[in-house]
């Protein structure tokens, strides 16, 4: 391929299975996203009906028989509270602070480079105090804990002149089109369409269709990314929604002008050098996988591409490198690369061992030939639901659920792939893996990603907790693809457990690790909420910084950092 095409890469997402190479006896429940590949015929049926069908919006345009079909609803249907463990405390939601607040207690100093940033993480917080199961002559249908409403939970770091430093809090829920409407209604209206009995799934669907045009409510829940100075809350089944930074109001959803008319995968990326975005989407009819490039300024397409999957499959990740894309088909374990303004016939396909990897570190370049994809991969599906349940305790047990450090290097010109895990026995499983964010694309040296803590994950009924911090340096003195990554640790305090960890790099330094890992905690025993600065030069050590909150702060996704 020419050396003027811009390239870039893709997800590797889950597959089956064959053999089960022995790992390290350890639990990694990481729910990475509701609509897995365990979930995609609900996916399936949301995408087709609600995106392309003309019926439905045609009935409930009838006021008649839409308050008949709520009326039914309330007859038939009885919403109940889902019950939490005292485990799964920080799982429950919290309500709106309605404005900023003034932190008022600070250990330790704040980095200078936090000046006039914004710290911003995503997660689940279910509106009406809980998530809902339901009961009806059909059986019982329920939620399992990512499908909460989005709730962005932001820090504000300010200095005025004379150096004293000024933080403030704010939470908020992203207003979606099916929040604002429930929200209206005063009332759980989306009957539960992922868990339970066939005949109360396929009911509800058909329901939820027939009131409301949509076959599940949009829950804007699982990361936040910045693109041309503007700030957008994301999750796979709806199109991104931008958000005010200063005050977190939804301004609504992203208008590209009708020329992208599907969801986004939940992590797009700046391709190196250009700063446009790269996007890619799914649909449960053909196209399946559109891949899109959007300008530097986000206000057009400026490339479009059906890479003509011959089934629909789901993405939840990607990277890019200068150059080139790499995609997984769901079942087939294989990788492709492509140019960034390529079609479906510049793909070049690697066969892979199967696994299920849904978050990447970083891809790049080596060289002329190569492309590098590091990740962190499973050798079996981690959602726990429906029928999966019945063979999750034995992935557990045969550590077949052990999240790990991972590299793929694909030969562009051999068409061969080497793999190997980076790590050579690494205490502890791990994922949700971040890197100074200059070096996406481009061939980095460290990587950092959140530590599972398995019994509390299992303790808490299969959700994922997170007990600690890894720092991954990847390239020792000696050649790194022959060599084992070294692994340093910052563990949370006792019950301490973690989310939205997000490297923030220093400002006028060029050192790839100079800078500081910013992230939420929550403490089960003293029900305290804090954020954490931790110096990545000194990774071990005590945090820089620790920022008690005013109000608890549940467990959530992804995060970010955007500069003043």
């Amino acid at each position: 391929m020419a050396s003027s095409f811009s390239r870039m890469a893709f997800q590797v997402s889950c597959s089956s299975m064959d053999g089960r190479p022995s790992t390290p006896k350890s639990y990694d429940q990481i729910i990475k996203n509701a609509f897995s590949s365990a979930l995609k015929p609900w996916l399936r049926l949301q995408q087709v009906l609600d995106m392309r069908s003309d019926v439905p919006k045609n009935i409930i345009k009838n006021s008649i028989c839409t308050n008949l079909l709520d009326a039914f609803v309330d007859l038939a249907f009885e919403f109940v509270d889902q019950p939490l463990l005292p485990s799964q405390e920080n799982f429950a939601p919290v309500k709106e602070l309605g404005e900023p607040v003034v932190i008022t207690h600070i250990e330790g100093k704040i980095p200078e480079s936090f000046h006039g940033g914004v710290y911003i993480r995503n997660g689940a917080n279910p509106l009406f105090g809980a998530l809902k199961s339901t009961k009806s002559i059909f059986g019982k249908s329920s939620r399992i804990w990512v499908e909460g409403e989005g709730m962005l939970h932001a820090l504000y770091f300010t200095k005025d002149k004379n150096d004293n430093w000024s933080v403030h809090y704010n939470n908020r829920y992203v207003e979606t089109q099916t929040f604002n409407l429930e929200k209206q209604r005063n009332k759980p209206s989306f009957l539960p369409i992922i868990e339970g009995d066939s005949t109360a799934l396929i009911a509800a669907s058909l329901l939820n269709l027939l009131r409301f045009g949509k076959v599940d409510k949009y829950m804007s829940n699982t990361n936040v990314f910045e693109h041309s100075g503007k700030l957008y809350s994301v999750a796979e089944n709806h199109v991104p929604q931008e958000i005010d930074i200063s005050t977190l109001q939804t301004l609504g959803d992203w208008d590209l002008s009708n020329h992208w008319n599907r969801p986004f995968a939940s992590h797009p990326k700046k391709a190196p050098g250009t700063g446009e975005l790269v996007i890619i989407g799914m649909n449960a009819i053909k196209p399946y996988v559109e891949l899109g490039v959007i300008s530097a300024d986000g206000k057009k397409i400026v490339h479009k591409t059906d890479l003509k999957l011959d089934r629909c499959t789901f993405c939840h990740d990607f990277g890019v490198t200068k150059r080139l894309i790499k995609f997984d088909k769901n079942e087939y374990a294989r990788i492709g690369v492509m140019p960034r303004y390529g079609n479906s016939d510049s793909i070049i396909w690697f066969d892979v061992e199967p696994n299920c990897t849904f978050h990447l570190f970083n891809c790049f370049e080596d060289g002329e030939d190569e492309v590098v994809v590091w990740g962190c991969r499973t050798l079996e599906s981690v959602i726990a639901t429906g029928s999966n349940k019945e063979n999750f305790d034995t992935s557990i047990s045969d550590g077949l659920l052990y999240d790990r450090p991972y590299e793929w290097r694909l030969n562009l010109r051999t068409k061969q792939v080497k793999e190997r895990n980076l790590t050579s026995n690494t205490e502890f499983s791990m994922d949700f893996p971040t890197i100074n964010p200059n070096f996406y694309g481009v061939r980095n040296r460290f990587g950092y990603a959140q530590v599972v803590d398995s019994p509390a994950s299992f303790a808490a009924d299969n959700n994922a907790k997170f007990g600690g911090l890894a720092k991954l340096h990847f390239e020792p003195e000696n050649d790194s693809r022959f060599s084992s990554t070294k692994v340093e640790y910052k563990m949370f305090e006792k019950n301490t457990f973690g989310s939205g960890a997000t490297f923030i790099p220093k400002i006028g330094s060029d050192e790839e690790d100079d800078g500081w890992i910013i992230t939420f905690v929550h403490n089960e025993d003293t029900d305290i909420s804090q954020a954490l600065v931790i110096d990545t030069k000194k990774f071990s050590g005590d945090p820089v910084a620790k920022i008690t909150l005013p109000s608890r702060v549940p467990y959530g996704f992804h995060g970010a950092f955007i500069p003043s």
